[in-house]
């Protein structure tokens, strides 16, 4: 039987998302004047987007080992790392050296394992039809909100660096609370296995082809994806560098520039409902690849057309994100669905960390827009192996 859906369900969802997930980059956004601060190395903002990625990585295999989100209500393990996370974002506030602003951003990761994919184990529960659609709403709002800080911080003008901090601890907390009290579990709640750590159990889900090409497709997204989001402050910087004249507003450019994937992501939900998942990840790897490609001959052009690229690029490398997990589940034996997601997305995060370090590493030695081409392997990569997903061996 057909559940009824009350409107605000998915609203809400989408609202508490896009709040817990703004204390993603919040580090970014303030990272000059951290590096100011603390006087920490220009390396440091490489620093401080891996630590929540490794913090990420870390919390999701505990949570799926431990089966959290199945064991317990779903809104509550929501509600606690949403509060846990945003205290743990907090802490860099009163943080007294680089180490401990690290650590408070590893721990702020960690929680964020119980916020994004809590938050999609909370839409499935409620959408059985139309869950990409929803996905696509879900997925976007973690794009806002990882842009978020960055608006803050433009808003903020000449307020101290903390106030980003502390706004978005405060958004995420509340995002929290609002979620517990005004949504339930959802009707198609059901119990699922952890995950299994077992060589066997990877090993099968490997020797599908379809979950080997949408896995390896994946992967070259999240080589591009995060490192990406990371550099555009540096992007921008770097033009105005070579434009003294030019006006543009780093934290506000930043933020649309990430913001307008939330976009994508919502209007790729919807074509994949006629194109299917995986012409909508083909068509995003395609035109991030060509935008890639493309960036560090922009330099040379006007503010305008600079612009406009990096605004394509935001727009194209982000909405094949949650047609990945459709595929990947899609793929997966079922006894081992939460079992090929985990390792999928653990594998996934810890490809940022390398791809972050290479590029930050070539920055510091060399302050070109040519090292943005290192991307450029990911959705090259990413194009050749899901272009046989789905077909027939002969």
């Amino acid at each position: 039987m057909k559940q009824h859906i009350p409107g605000y369900i998915l609203p809400v969802i989408v609202f508490a998302q896009f709040t817990g997930t703004s204390l993603w980059f919040a580090g970014n956004a303030v990272v000059d004047d951290l590096i100011a601060a603390y006087s920490l190395p220009e390396l440091y903002l490489g620093y401080i987007t891996m630590s929540v990625q490794a913090g990420f990585i870390a919390g999701t295999f505990i949570f799926a080992i431990q089966n959290v989100a199945d064991r317990y209500s779903p809104v509550a393990v929501f509600l606690v790392c949403a509060l846990l996370g945003a205290g743990a974002n907090g802490l860099v506030t009163i943080a007294g050296s680089g180490l401990s602003i690290i650590t408070a951003r590893f721990f702020t990761g960690f929680f964020l394992s119980g916020i994004y994919p809590v938050g999609m184990k909370i839409a499935s529960d409620w959408h059985k039809e139309g869950l990409g659609r929803a996905l696509g709403y879900l997925v976007g709002a973690l794009v806002v909100g990882t842009a978020f800080p960055h608006f803050l911080k433009f808003a903020g003008g000449d307020l101290p660096w903390r106030y980003v901090i502390t706004g978005t601890s405060l958004i995420a907390g509340g995002g929290g609370l609002l979620l517990f009290v005004t949504v339930p579990d959802g009707p198609y709640r059901t119990s699922t296995p952890g995950f299994t750590f077992g060589v066997n159990g990877i090993r099968k889900l490997f020797k599908n082809k379809d979950f080997r090409s949408a896995s390896c497709g994946y992967f070259g997204h999240m080589w591009e994806l995060y490192t990406f989001w990371a550099f555009v402050p540096v992007m921008l910087t770097l033009f105005i560098s070579q434009h003294p004249n030019s006006e543009i507003s780093i934290p506000l450019w930043s933020f649309i520039i990430i913001a307008i994937g939330g976009v994508s992501c919502v209007m790729g939900g919807y074509f994949s409902l006629s194109k299917g998942s995986k012409w909508v990840s083909l068509a995003a790897l395609a035109g991030s690849g060509i935008s890639c490609l493309l960036l560090p001959l922009s330099f040379e052009l006007p503010e305008a057309l600079f612009l406009i690229l990096l605004l394509t690029w935001g727009f194209f490398v982000a909405p094949d994100s949650p047609q990945f997990s459709t595929l990947i589940a899609q793929s997966s034996d079922s006894a081992l669905q939460a079992t090929g997601l985990t390792i999928v997305n653990s594998i996934g995060f810890a490809l940022t960390i390398c791809s972050i370090q290479l590029v930050n590493l070539l920055f510091t030695h060399m302050e070109s827009p040519y090292i943005f081409w290192a991307l450029l392997p990911g959705p090259l990569f990413g194009l050749w192996t899901l272009s046989s997903f789905g077909e027939k061996s002969s």
